[in-house]
């Protein structure tokens, strides 16, 4: 199992920061507990694209690993 944790120097953005619609659903994906590979193969890409679209979404949000960017979804009721 593959952790999914970046180092940011950004700050957590304000909540009207907006996710594209396959952003959200890579989170919805991902908060439901499938590792990466299983993510990957559902969406038809390799699990480092996976990898790099978790890194692009935490960079945007400004938090450091998946798990606080699906909180951070959930809270504002995205997934």
């Amino acid at each position: 199992m593959s952790t999914l944790s970046y180092e940011t120097d950004r700050q957590p953005q304000p909540d009207n920061v907006a996710l594209r619609g396959d952003e959200v659903h890579l989170l919805s994906l991902l908060a439901t507990g499938l590792p990466v590979e299983s993510v990957a193969r559902r969406l038809h890409v390799c699990p480092r694209t996976v990898r790099r679209r978790c890194r692009g979404v935490c960079d945007k949000i400004g938090v450091s690993s998946v798990i606080e960017a699906v909180a951070w979804a959930a809270r504002r009721g995205l997934i």
